[in-house]
């Protein structure tokens, strides 16, 4: 920089504008044709990254020569104008006017369909500087004629003009709805989708740009996946590219506004590449979030039921991809619609049987949330109230002996207790007194296998309808209630277990869910043992006695197929059941 601007201050700018002039000599050498051209390059050299400079240019009349130099016979010539131009248009305002002030639109409009590349590159660089930030002129350049020309020059044997073209389409696009139609319908949706596949990564860069501008209107965004767009733009999330990244993210936003391409984004997995994505820019993740929040509010009539008919009639593999993408995006309105009456569930279990690690934990966190969708408020999301049993008697009569009619000895101590409460509480008491059995008429009743804090507990819950039940005990109480048939206090003791579950002990839980017919602590088990797929899985052994009945299986198994099938009975006894009661709710 400090070399450009000696050489200016000492007055080099007039006379390399004077030697530009020279062309309108009667008679020109080569050599005088060779002197303009490196005036030319000289300017170029000395304006470049220089705002100031670059006005200074304009000030010593460098534009008006440089503009009719488009026209001289000299291709190189030629060249080295636009090369100048170029630089002088790039972020300066005034410059830009003047060059379309001195009419330099038409010319380089037709040296856009010059076939020398090196001709062509110049000129779409001229116009692409003078359109940026630049409405106005925008506007003078397609009115000059310039959208054919520029589309045109996607098929360019030179990647950087086809990458200026590219650019340039995608700031027409966002002059209104309907240059965007037009770029559509002149043919440019092609070329900008065979340029997804090119290696080179700038050239990727401007395609996705010019299809996320063109994907903005509803017919443009059926075009281009019809057209073939969808899937290159897919794989370009994958792209370790900030910019081209999210340059897809963003053609795909707008691609997923229309319902036609729904289903084909389902189909060719279009979901699953969005969640497993790694994002580089915040941006980004935000557009994909936006986009799932597209898609999901788009499943229903005409969408959904498309989206069923694939899951009946299309290859396995579709029917997989709609029942994931389904099972984040559907509606809980038609879950069962979905994965009962259309065989989805039976697709999500299919891949826990897969021998494929990706599709089991695919299809592991798909049950999980289906799972949370299919209930409203998941069993140990709260703590569950407990039931009004027909007669409370109470706090003040636990283990009162004012008209008390029996005594339960427990540990050596006594308990006093009224059958009427009992009576009420559950069916097992109902036996115990009213049926055949010998305590009916005895005054004291021995229980032999509860300690006295549970069974104290156990009966304050009776009497009073609430206990404050805590991890130290709630496993013997829960032992308890399901023995004396207490469902509410059953329910209490299981959500205090279940904020206990880990994955040392999620199996202890589940075993002990299924002693005792805890059928909440069983569901939330296996939405742990889901959520928690991947790293339960790793565990050699794990369910392989504990969280699965063996006996149901007929057959010696690896620990991994074990593993596998576990799964598949567990989700099915809990998910079938869940869905179906759901529905008639």
């Amino acid at each position: 920089p400090e070399h450009q601007q000696l050489i200016v201050d000492s007055g080099a700018l007039s006379h390399l504008v004077n030697l530009l002039r020279r062309h309108k000599d009667s008679s020109i050498s080569r050599a005088v044709i060779s002197v303009i051209r490196r005036a030319a390059d000289a300017l170029t050299n000395l304006a470049h990254e220089n705002s100031s400079i670059k006005s200074r240019v304009r000030m010593e009349g460098g534009i008006p020569p440089l503009v009719e130099l488009l026209e001289f016979t000299d291709t190189k010539v030629q060249r080295a104008a636009a090369g100048a131009l170029r630089t002088l248009a790039f972020k300066n305002d005034e410059n830009k006017n003047q060059i379309v002030e001195c009419n330099a639109l038409p010319t380089l409009i037709l040296m856009l369909r010059s076939e020398d590349a090196a001709i062509h590159y110049e000129a779409v660089g001229v116009i692409g500087n003078l359109v940026h930030s630049s409405p106005n002129i925008k506007k003078e350049v397609l009115a000059a004629g310039a959208l054919q020309p520029v589309i045109g020059l996607l098929n360019s044997c030179c990647s950087e003009s086809q990458r200026e073209a590219a650019l340039l389409l995608g700031q027409f696009a966002a002059t209104d709805s309907d240059c965007k139609v037009h770029i559509v319908q002149r043919g440019a949706v092609r070329p900008l989708i065979e340029m997804l596949h090119s290696p080179d990564v700038q050239l990727k860069e401007m395609s996705t740009f010019a299809l996320g501008r063109l994907a903005q209107d509803t017919h443009n965004q059926a075009g281009i996946a019809h057209s073939g767009g969808l899937v290159p733009l897919l794989k370009l999330l994958d792209s370790k590219n900030g910019s081209l990244q999210h340059n897809a993210a963003f053609a795909l936003y707008g691609l997923a506004d229309n319902e036609d391409n729904v289903s084909d984004f389902i189909r060719v997995g279009g979901v699953q590449r969005l969640q497993d994505g790694e994002f580089i820019v915040q941006a980004t993740k935000d557009c994909v979030a936006k986009t799932l929040k597209r898609l999901e509010e788009k499943i229903h009539g005409r969408v959904l039921n498309h989206l069923l008919y694939l899951m009946r009639v299309a290859e396995k593999p579709v029917q997989r991809r709609v029942a994931l993408a389904l099972a984040y995006l559907c509606s809980p309105d038609d879950q069962r619609t979905i994965f009962i009456d259309n065989n989805g569930l039976e697709l999500l279990l299919g891949l826990l049987g897969s021998t494929s690690t990706k599709q089991q934990l695919d299809g592991a966190v798909a049950l999980y949330k289906l799972s949370n969708k299919a209930m409203t408020l998941s069993p140990m999301d709260a703590a569950p109230p407990s039931p009004t049993p027909q007669v409370y008697l109470g706090e003040q009569y636990v283990n009162n002996a004012t008209l008390s009619d029996v005594t339960f000895l427990v540990e050596g101590r006594r308990f006093y207790a009224h059958r009427i409460c009992l009576l009420a509480s559950s069916d097992a008491f109902r036996a115990m007194f009213d049926g055949g059995y010998r305590e009916k008429d005895a005054r004291d009743i021995e229980i032999p296998n509860i300690k006295w804090e549970v069974f104290e507990l156990m009966m304050r819950f009776i009497y009073t309808g609430s206990v404050d039940v805590t991890l130290d005990i709630a496993q013997d109480l829960l032992r308890a209630a399901d023995q004396y048939l207490l469902e509410g206090l059953k329910r209490l003791c299981e959500y205090t277990i279940a904020q206990d579950i880990s994955l040392e002990n999620v199996s202890s839980m589940y075993e002990l869910s299924e002693a005792f017919h805890a059928i909440s602590l069983r569901h939330t088990c296996i939405l742990f043992i889901l959520e928690h797929f991947d790293k339960l899985s790793a565990r050699p052994g794990f369910v392989v006695q504990k969280v699965v009945r063996s006996d149901l299986f007929d057959v010696v198994e690896p620990i991994e197929d074990v593993w596998r099938i576990s799964c598949i009975v567990l989700v099915v006894t809990t998910l079938e059941s869940v869905l179906i009661e759901n529905a008639f709710v």
